[in-house]
């Protein structure tokens, strides 16, 4: 079993989406793979800005529109089938997302934890609607992540999650499946939106690699892999082909933007390596952590 991560720019875009295609082709000829997805790039933080707008008093219908538009757009270049059921989907999101933003508009007085809940229900629109485009794209079987990843107390409850990942994903899986990464849910009360905080959904991969015994995790960005150096400003920046998980902890936890840093204890702890490869880039051989 194969889980494979891809990010907002992996999502954001056509070329970007074809790619993820292409790479998710070439993996489940050898293995069942499980497919996390971000919120389409940017797409959180208009998200996060709609409900702030909304307990200001401020205009919501125009950032709806923008979100809505753009799901749409995409949908239309890379979906070949039935494209008009896809944004029927996304509308009828977007539908629901206004909804919940008209109510958090109505109630800015609510307590604090109810706000906050709602703030991450707004919130999830983006990975929810991403991941839809995503299983159409693939053929792939959709999950909801709310069902399986369980937080507490602002954290992973790690011992519900891997018991309900394992029912989610047993080791008879085959073909390709979809779910989404950053969102979740109260261990005490599955209706209660959380998440696992920006950057998440990295997390939300390794945590299933984890509980499922993956073969590999593979995180797919917009980079060739790690770096000694940032290769946007340094262009003789060295790519590493193999690190440690110390080495690559280091470099995340000193502010390189490849991996979030919660990511590689999960499945460093189960033993499972991580390769870290670039959606525009099927070619690149990525760097390997082990």
């Amino acid at each position: 079993m194969i889980v494979m991560k891809f990010g907002g720019t992996s999502m954001g875009s056509a070329e970007a989406l074809l790619n993820v295609k292409r790479a998710v082709t070439d993996a489940v000829a050898h293995d069942p793979v499980i497919v996390v997805v971000s919120a389409m790039s940017g797409v959180t933080n208009q998200l996060i800005d709609l409900a702030q707008a909304a307990l200001n008093g401020d205009e919501i219908a125009p950032t709806i529109e923008q979100i809505k538009s753009r799901h749409h757009q995409v949908i239309d270049q890379v979906i070949d089938k039935n494209p008009e059921e896809v944004r029927n989907y996304i509308t009828a999101m977007t539908d629901a997302l206004k909804d919940l933003v008209m109510i958090l508009a109505a109630n800015p007085t609510l307590p604090d934890n109810e706000i906050q809940t709602m703030k991450n229900a707004v919130v999830s629109y983006g990975e929810a609607m991403s991941s839809i485009i995503a299983s159409v794209l693939l053929r792939g079987t959709l999950h909801n992540a709310m069902k399986f990843i369980r937080t507490h107390a602002g954290g992973v409850d790690w011992i519900t999650t891997k018991k309900l990942v394992g029912e989610e994903f047993p080791e008879t899986l085959s073909g390709i499946h979809v779910t989404q990464g950053f969102i979740a849910s109260d261990a005490a009360d599955s209706a209660i939106v959380t998440n696992l905080g920006r950057g998440g959904s990295d997390f939300t991969a390794a945590l299933i690699a984890a509980a499922t015994g993956a073969g590999r995790l593979e995180i797919w960005t917009d980079v060739d892999g790690f770096y000694d150096s940032d290769p946007r400003k340094n262009p003789d920046a060295r790519l590493f082909d193999q690190m440690t998980f110390d080495q690559a902890q280091a470099l995340c936890d000193a502010g390189a933007k490849v991996i979030y840093p919660p990511t590689l204890m999960p499945v460093r702890e189960a033993g499972i390596p991580v390769w870290v490869k670039n959606t525009f880039n099927l070619s690149a051989r990525g760097t390997l952590i082990q």
